[in-house]
């Protein structure tokens, strides 16, 4: 089984609109998605600013999404990953989760990392996962 955990645009964009490809993560079988309280609040607070209306639809969304704790004080990155301060907490909170998978539309300070696993954890952009889940047999 698959344990994805969630960034807060990953969030953000499933709910942003009515129907989008992103909404394909909560039909697949197998999978357990996960996120921090802090990507969750993140999304929701860029939601409520940018499009208010949609915030109900976050809420759907996030009642099957497992709200996992943060990681614990003094975590610190793996070898030779650099990342912003603000993300910083997100990976760690994922990676301290056990997460199989990272995904995440952040290619500024992510892309670097795509298609890689670091400290355990492949880091995808949704679309990818999602192409390779339902493309295969």
């Amino acid at each position: 089984m698959d344990r994805l955990f969630l960034d807060a645009n990953v969030l953000f964009s499933a709910a942003y609109l009515q129907v989008n490809a992103l909404q394909g993560l909560w039909t697949l079988a197998n999978v357990e998605l996960i996120s921090s309280d802090v990507a969750r609040r993140e999304a929701e607070t860029n939601l409520a600013k940018k499009r208010p209306a949609r915030l109900p639809n976050l809420a759907v969304l996030l009642q099957s999404v497992a709200a996992v704790p943060d990681a614990p004080a003094g975590a610190v990155l793996p070898s030779g990953m650099q990342l912003p301060a603000k993300d910083e907490p997100i990976f760690l909170a994922c990676q301290h989760a056990g997460a199989s998978h990272f995904l995440t539309g952040d290619a500024k300070h992510f892309g670097p990392y795509f298609d890689q696993s670091i400290g355990g954890v492949l880091i995808e952009r949704p679309g990818t996962y999602l192409h390779r889940r339902l493309s295969s047999p």
